[in-house]
């Protein structure tokens, strides 16, 4: 089918305003995160000078590198451990028949149905029995098993998607299932893997509820957390929140940018089938 030269134009007035849309305001929240503090304001501004001290000044009475360790912690052990379990169980439902297995699948399935606000407290009351609670643990294993659905389901359908035939092929030269998964299918799913971590880091790092309910301990605090208590003591200096917005953001942001090749590659490639 070809395209017209309207068509195309048409095209591109479509995405230059939904990359407006997106762009204006991130660049208002660097713009206030640049705007010197005695000229700051709620409304979008443009400063007639760039402050950069401001970054070092959020980051410095926030202490928002005790805060951004703990979010690394948190978010690299929760990927770590939604990683090592979902692969194995995605080549599971996708290559094995066993007895239960579309049941089992969509009970995982709901989870990803149940809304985070409707489990939070019972979760919390359990975590306290079993002596997790203000710990690293308390939110890392709810993470993980929050994310272990939507993995599953999505390295499901990639090893769906892989050419039964080259499987075959490895069988008949005698390779067992747990060779197969980790020298046939797991080399070619560097997309879908990368993708799926990426995701679950931008969930992790982004959670706020799980970490406002578990944490009691100051050092503990997650970066989001922390700076929601930032706001609370700088409600109305909005340079110096702008800039501890953009510090929390920054590792995510980074982490995309160097990844985002695999990242496009695995959304073209990690839900093919069904």
């Amino acid at each position: 089918m070809r395209i017209t030269r309207r068509e195309k134009l048409l095209n591109y007035l479509v995405l230059c305003l939904f990359t407006a849309v997106t762009l204006v305001p991130l660049i208002g929240v660097l713009l206030s995160a640049l705007t010197p503090r005695d000229q700051s304001g709620p409304g979008f501004t443009v400063p007639d000078r760039l402050d950069f001290g401001n970054f070092v000044t959020a980051w410095n009475e926030g202490n928002f590198s005790s805060y951004l360790t703990s979010s690394v912690i948190v978010t690299t052990a929760t990927v770590a451990i939604t990683m090592v379990l979902a692969v194995p169980a995605a080549f599971a439902f996708a290559r094995f028949k066993f007895p239960g297995s579309k049941v089992i699948f969509f009970v995982i399935l709901i989870g990803l149905m149940i809304p985070e606000e409707a489990f939070i407290i019972p979760l919390y009351y359990n975590l306290r029995g079993a002596g997790l609670t203000d710990s690293y643990w308390s939110l890392i294993l709810p993470q993980a098993a929050w994310s272990l659905g939507f993995t599953i389901f999505w390295m499901r359908n990639y090893f769906l998607s892989f050419p039964g035939t080259i499987i075959e092929a490895a069988r008949l030269d005698g390779a067992a299932d747990r060779k197969i998964l980790w020298h046939v299918l797991l080399p070619s799913a560097r997309p879908a893997i990368t993708t799926a971590c990426l995701l679950v880091a931008m969930w992790t790092w982004n959670e706020f509820l799980m970490p406002l309910v578990m944490i009691n301990s100051e050092s503990m605090r997650t970066a989001p957390l922390a700076l929601a208590f930032f706001k609370g003591q700088h409600i109305t200096d909005y340079s110096l929140l702008a800039a501890a917005g953009t510090l929390i953001a920054l590792p995510i942001v980074l982490l995309y940018l160097v990844m985002q090749r695999h990242f496009i590659a695995g959304m073209l490639s990690g839900a093919v089938k069904g």
